[in-house]
């Protein structure tokens, strides 16, 4: 199972088709979400969630259980079995929960159909959360909610391959340059460098490494084909050709988490869901995490994270924020953490997170510089279509790649 890519396909069709038919049929969710009477009275919150597993799901419940009896409200917290699913029904149904995780890669489709209660400013301390966090759940320059937890990719290097290939501590590669010098060290010892997932959530990295990304900052206006892109995925393209790189099809693994893991490759570019699956599947490897090369314009990662929405058709909207001031305040992000992994979106307990897990530094240290996902709504065609370009990186045009992405999503977007 590939880890933060496994639901595209379940993301697209029914939840934005319901959406969006919902709102184009003059039902939207803002006239309707205007009408709702607020209770100010207890409230009676329910709360779904998309859960990892056991662990997080017993988090979440005994967190908002510990709300509600302080609060004096209650607090239903419902694992969904297909979180996209079930909440663009609900959405679209007019039945939403109170509050939801909502992930990055589908915030824009809610948001532009008034789906979300824009509550983000009402949020004590806001600019706590990290800066590329906010950037990722703003829409129409309203930052709509608040974000839950994150993860970034980084490098990690099997110290055992690394060292058989004679490698060293001064090789492990900073730049592109030095990538590719260690590359071509491991390939002349028969191994395989870098396991590289075939996806924008992957390669995407090498773009923000030379300034580039697929969208504008504010999300209307695609930005896929300029040099700086071009360029970037040409430096991919040529770790392919040379066969210092290869995806996980090749290396007979579903993601390039199990292709490292299983030893097929010295390296590879994943984020800090990684540690979790090396222990449960593979405990034997040993290996360590650095930050991702910077390319000729600097230090470049990906970012993925979710907020805690909250539906703008809730009759609890002042209790909701209070939940989620509670669930995004420091201790209990340190909580959270310590029970499932994840990492704070709060600065504020940066140090304390990294002194609890040091060797997840280099992974919350790229939230400084990291970039999150296509910020902008009806793109789910469009990026399959750029995931199917990408997958034939070794034998396509990068250029052509880049400028189809621009022509669809400018046709998505109405532009």
């Amino acid at each position: 199972m590939t880890p933060r890519t496994l639901t595209r396909a379940a993301l697209a069709g029914l939840t934005a088709a319901a959406l969006f038919g919902t709102a184009a049929c003059g039902s939207g969710f803002d006239d309707s979400a205007k009408d709702t009477k607020q209770s100010s009275g207890p409230a009676n919150l329910q709360i779904m969630i998309g859960s990892s597993g056991d662990a997080e799901t017993k988090a979440v419940q005994d967190a908002a259980a510990k709300w509600a009896s302080s609060s004096g409200n209650t607090a239903t917290v419902t694992p969904a079995q297909d979180l996209t699913q079930q909440l663009g029904q609900a959405l679209a149904g007019g039945t939403p929960p109170d509050v939801f995780y909502v992930d990055a890669s589908r915030f824009a489709d809610y948001a532009s159909v008034g789906a979300l209660e824009p509550y983000g400013d009402k949020v004590s301390n806001k600019d706590d959360f990290y800066e590329s966090l906010r950037n990722t759940f703003t829409y129409d320059g309203k930052l709509y909610c608040a974000p839950k937890d994150f993860s970034t990719l980084a490098l990690e290097i099997n110290t055992d391959l690394w060292a058989k290939a004679g490698l060293t501590d001064a090789d492990v590669p900073t730049t592109w340059d030095q990538l590719t010098a260690a590359s071509q060290k491991i390939k002349a010892k028969g191994m395989v460098a870098l396991a590289l997932g075939d996806t924008r959530d992957r390669i995407g990295a090498f773009m923000v490494q030379n300034g580039g990304w697929l969208m504008s900052k504010d999300g209307k206006q695609p930005t896929a084909d300029t040099p700086e892109n071009v360029q970037a995925l040409e430096y991919v393209k040529g770790l392919l050709t040379n066969g210092y790189a290869k995806f996980p099809k090749q290396l007979d693994a579903g993601w390039s988490g199990e292709a490292f893991g299983k030893g097929k490759a010295v390296m590879t570019i994943e984020g800090n869901w990684i540690k979790g699956a090396l222990k449960n599947d593979f405990p034997n490897v040993k290996y360590k995490v650095v930050p991702l090369p910077a390319g000729p314009k600097g230090q470049g990662t990906l970012s993925f994270t979710q907020c805690w929405g909250i539906a703008a058709k809730s009759k609890f909207k002042d209790q909701a924020i209070k939940f989620v001031e509670a669930m995004t305040a420091g201790d209990q992000q340190i909580a959270f953490a310590n029970a499932f992994g994840v990492m704070p979106s709060r600065q504020s307990v940066r140090d304390q997170y990294t002194s609890a897990f040091p060797a997840d530094k280099p992974f919350i240290d790229g939230a400084a510089y990291a970039q999150g996902p296509v910020n902008a709504p009806k793109m789910d065609s469009v990026l399959r279509d750029l995931e199917a370009g990408l997958q034939g990186l070794a034998n396509g045009d990068p250029k052509s790649i880049l400028a189809n992405f621009d022509k669809n999503a400018k046709a998505a977007l109405g532009g």
